[in-house]
C-alpha cells in the first residue's frame, strides 16, 4: 500500500472512532457499553498509531523529526500499558493513558503550528524539517494532525472510565494505603 493510502485508512478509522465514540457517549443506553469498551478501543488506538509511525519511518523510510520523536515517546508507551491493562483488567491505567495522551496531545498541537506557520519556529533543522508534511490524507490530515487525533481519542476514552470509575466511588489506591 502506498504512504497515502495507509494515511487515509488511519484517518478513516480515527474520524470513525471519533463519531462512534461521541455518539455512543451521548445516548445514555450505550454510554455503558463505551465505558466498557473504551480500554480495548483506547489499546487498539495506540498500538495502530505505533505501527503506523513505525510503517512510516522503517518501511516507507520518512525521517521522524524532532516533534515526532517526542510524539513517539508519549505513543509508544500507550501501545504497551494499554493492552497490558486490558489483559489484566486493570482500568486505573487509564489515569496513565489520560497524562500521556494530554502530553502528546500538545506537542501534536505544536507540531501542527510549526507546519501551518514554519516561519515561526526554530525547533526544525534544514536536513530533518518539521514543517516536512510528507503525507495528507484526503488532502488535509497530516501525521501531526492524525497523531493529535488519535492522543485526543485516547484521551477522550480514558477521561470517560475516569468519571466513570469516579461516580461509582472507585478510587485508585494511594501509595500510602
Amino acid at each position: 500500500m502506498s504512504p497515502e493510502t495507509v494515511a487515509a485508512l488511519f484517518a478513516t478509522c480515527l474520524l470513525a472512532g471519533f463519531a462512534g465514540a461521541i455518539a455512543a457517549y451521548a445516548a445514555p443506553a450505550t454510554r455503558s457499553r463505551l465505558i466498557a469498551a473504551a480500554p480495548p478501543i483506547a489499546a487498539a488506538v495506540a498500538i495502530a498509531a505505533t505501527a503506523g509511525s513505525l510503517y512510516f519511518s522503517e518501511h516507507v523510510g520518512f525521517v521522524p523529526c524532532k516533534l515526532c520523536w517526542y510524539q513517539r515517546i508519549a505513543m509508544y508507551p500507550m501501545a504497551i500499558i494499554l493492552p497490558l491493562a486490558v489483559l489484566l483488567r486493570d482500568r486505573l491505567v487509564m489515569r496513565y493513558a489520560l497524562a500521556l495522551a494530554g502530553i502528546g496531545l500538545a506537542i501534536s498541537a505544536y507540531h501542527i503550528q510549526v507546519q501551518w506557520f514554519p516561519e515561526r519556529s526554530n525547533s526544525c533543522s534544514f536536513d530533518d524539517p518539521c514543517s516536512a508534511k510528507w503525507v495528507e490524507a484526503f488532502g488535509v490530515f497530516t501525521i501531526p494532525q492524525m497523531a493529535a487525533m488519535a492522543f485526543t481519542l485516547i484521551g477522550l476514552l480514558s477521561v470517560a472510565v475516569i468519571v466513570d470509575q469516579s461516580r461509582r466511588g472507585k478510587q485508585p489506591p494511594t501509595a500510602l494505603s
